[in-house]
């Protein structure tokens, strides 16, 4: 293979994208680099303005243009009363998708774990905060049913204790271990129809 430091570099950092490996990573760049016009421009142009304008809300977790602001929890069209609570944005990319649910998003950018991830590192104050400005009557919790979601829940249950908020979370057809971004629609429908109320006031 030739030895270009500039192909060498890209494939590095394509390989580092979820289910890519560096064969993968290798047929991409020759695929781009065989169709310069068509897609290296248009991509790198493209990436240049993600990079530039999209970031993650500080207050909800969604992603926002910083042109139109966020379309998730600054959402003047329609009024809800329900927040769905999930680890990360390809949680509520699935649950979107599915249209099983109509309301605000909450993403937690992650779970407590025993590795280093910690309470204060994840959106839970802002999530008190939008339960009690927006008039929020029900918490739907959607951590994925490994152990670090289940804490991160309990956590979430415990903060909102305090608040005349309904918090359920999901059920029938979530497995144990599994992770919301992986489940089919159907799975998440029983999940979401068969979700069950917890008590806010325990512990």
């Amino acid at each position: 293979m030739q030895n270009i430091s500039e192909i060498d570099d890209l494939i590095k950092l394509i390989s580092k994208l979820p289910g890519l490996g560096p064969k993968s990573a290798k047929r991409i760049v020759l695929k781009l680099i065989n169709n310069k016009a068509e897609l290296v421009k248009p991509l790198a142009n493209t990436l240049a303005q993600v990079y530039k304008s999209v970031t993650r809300c500080k207050s909800c977790g969604s992603l926002k243009s910083n042109v139109s602001g966020c379309n998730n929890c600054e959402n003047v069209k329609e009024k809800f009363d329900k927040i769905c609570v999930v680890e990360d944005i390809a949680d509520q990319w699935s649950i979107e998708n599915s249209n099983i649910f109509k309301g605000y998003f909450h993403i937690l950018g992650g779970t407590i774990s025993s590795i280093g991830q910690k309470r204060e590192d994840l959106l839970i104050n802002s999530l008190v905060e939008r339960v009690k400005k927006d008039e929020i009557s029900e918490v739907i919790l959607a951590t994925s049913a490994t152990v670090e979601g289940q804490t991160t829940a309990y956590y979430i249950q415990d903060s909102l204790k305090f608040l005349d908020v309904k918090i359920t979370k999901l059920a029938q057809g979530l497995p144990v271990g599994g992770e919301i971004e992986t489940l089919d629609d159907g799975t998440l429908f029983s999940a979401f129809k068969n979700r069950s109320e917890l008590n806010s006031n325990s512990g």
